[in-house]
């Protein structure tokens, strides 16, 4: 019975010191990339250790600058807004191989602007 017991322990203790898990950590750090669509340029942010993201989109086309700020979840999730002057969104999926990618939209400057971007973390990281 008491070998039955440890098999068992031993068995759940496995299970829930899985290696795979997500952490905030694999994340952290500055990223940058490209944006296209109606509108184009470059962005980059910084993922704090806390999950706060903070950064910029350039327009090429308007030669403006956009405010990203937003939150990451331990999974890579990107839940963030564009802000002044503009007013939209900037989401999608950060990887642990350092890639991330997803969509944006901002309603200013009129008509709405929409797309996709893509790109990478510091490889100094």
């Amino acid at each position: 019975m008491k070998k039955l017991f440890f098999l068992l322990l031993t068995t759940f203790a496995l299970i829930g010191c899985s290696s795979d898990d997500d952490t905030i950590y694999d994340y952290i750090g500055t990223w940058s990339g490209t944006y296209e669509g109606s509108d184009k340029g470059g962005w980059n942010f910084v993922v704090g250790s806390d999950g706060t993201v903070n950064g910029t989109m350039h327009s090429d086309i308007n030669d403006e600058n956009y405010k990203i700020t937003g939150h990451l979840n331990n999974s890579g999730e990107l839940n963030a807004s564009v802000g002044l002057p503009s007013k939209g969104d900037f989401r999608g999926k950060l990887g642990t191989d350092k890639k991330g990618n997803g969509s944006w939209t901002n309603a200013v400057p009129n008509p709405a602007r929409s797309g996709s971007w893509a790109g990478e973390k510091d490889k100094k990281q």
